[in-house]
């Protein structure tokens, strides 16, 4: 294991496989899999490039890293799984090069960000697209519907048991047990968390009175650090259920999520839609892609528990070599390789060859001062 904080991929390791050692606030080591695909025309940069942010991403990072580190013996990439919020605030306060975050930067981030971008905005790219999986561990029971305003009552604490009939009523052929309900949420600050809020504060109404956060609302009956650690403590229990970005969800049964007349379950596909049809937020400059998510979708097919992971850079560096570095780094993360890599590895949702394009013109921009 590496005694500093940042996450690293070592280059022999992964000639076999994908390993991430354990760094400070992280999630597990990913599993194993064949050498990642790279561009012919990928760029190396030798040195080292620093991030830090989402645990969402976590899984699709490495095997970003990997495919660059292997094809580019000579450079470096570290990333701490800090979380959304940390790596937001490491990248502003200049301690990384980008951060990974589920949770584009808000007007006061955007205005701090400014500062440390030598008076040019930071830009959101967004990499990685994937769902949410709303995940549950029930003995005798390996299939669930629930409404939107059901999960919104379960994670409430006002749901408190599985043969309830806000749950019943959409499962009719499932023997539920009268066994407690125990929801487990994140502990940390998390961009997971305020996707999944703004999904119940859009699409449950009234169940859930609660503000779009990253932070969780009310005191937990059980909560755990990581989307890891969430799946870890639901997987561990019984009658547990909770939310994860969908590569920490195989295994796990999966919630199909109400939507309009129908249940949707959880897959790339359903996410991508979601996406499609969302605008990108207001207020932000040419090369910059934060979205508008519309959580509340009732579009068939659609599933609306969406996750946008976003790698945050500078319009401007003061320093040319973190250019190269930032822009060959993120070149390779939305190539096509890049994204079918991180899709097979975790089920995300590969961007769309059009958005890919326009991603690329935005990397593209990327200068020194």
């Amino acid at each position: 294991m590496l005694p500093s904080t940042y996450r690293r991929m070592s280059t022999a390791a992964l000639v076999g496989a994908l390993t991430l050692t354990a760094g400070c606030g992280s999630d597990n080591a990913v599993r194993g899999a064949d050498p990642v695909p790279v561009p012919a025309d990928l760029e190396c940069v030798p040195g080292t490039l620093s991030g830090a942010g989402s645990s969402a991403q976590e899984n699709a990072m490495a095997v970003w890293i990997a495919g660059y580190q292997v094809a580019c013996q000579d450079s470096l990439i570290f990333y701490d799984v800090i979380g959304s919020g940390g790596g937001r605030s490491q990248f502003i306060d200049g301690a990384v090069a980008f951060a990974g975050t589920d949770a584009a930067l808000d007007p006061a981030e955007q205005e701090a960000a400014r500062e440390r971008c030598n008076g040019t905005e930071a830009i959101h790219i967004p990499a990685y697209v994937v769902p949410i999986a709303v995940v549950f561990h029930l003995e005798g029971v390996d299939s669930l519907n629930l409404t939107p305003q059901a999960i919104a009552g379960i994670f409430n604490q006002e749901i408190t048991h599985w043969d309830d009939p806000a749950i019943a009523e959409a499962n009719p052929e499932a023997d539920l047990p009268h066994t407690p309900i125990i929801p487990v949420n994140r502990s940390d600050e998390s961009g997971t968390t305020e996707n999944f809020t703004s999904y119940l504060a859009a699409a449950a109404g009234d169940a859930w009175p609660h503000e779009p956060s990253g932070q969780w609302p009310l005191p937990p009956e059980e909560a755990a650090q990581g989307n890891s650690g969430v799946a870890e403590a639901v997987e561990g229990g019984n009658g547990t259920i909770g939310y994860v970005e969908a590569s920490h969800a195989e295994g796990m049964p999966t919630v199909r999520v109400g939507v309009g007349e129908e249940f949707v379950e959880m897959s790339p596909d359903a996410a991508a839609g979601v996406v499609a049809d969302s605008p990108k937020r207001e207020g932000g400059g040419e090369y910059d892609h934060a979205i508008e998510l519309d959580y509340g979708t009732t579009e068939s097919g659609s599933y609306p528990i969406v996750l946008i992971s976003y790698e945050v850079a500078c319009l401007a560096y003061d320093n040319p070599d973190t250019v190269e570095h930032v822009t060959a780094f993120l070149d390779y993360v939305i190539s096509e390789e890049g994204q079918q890599a991180a899709s097979g590895e975790t089920g995300s949702a590969p961007l769309s060859p059009e958005l890919r394009e326009e991603l690329s013109r935005s990397v593209e921009a990327i200068d020194s001062v």
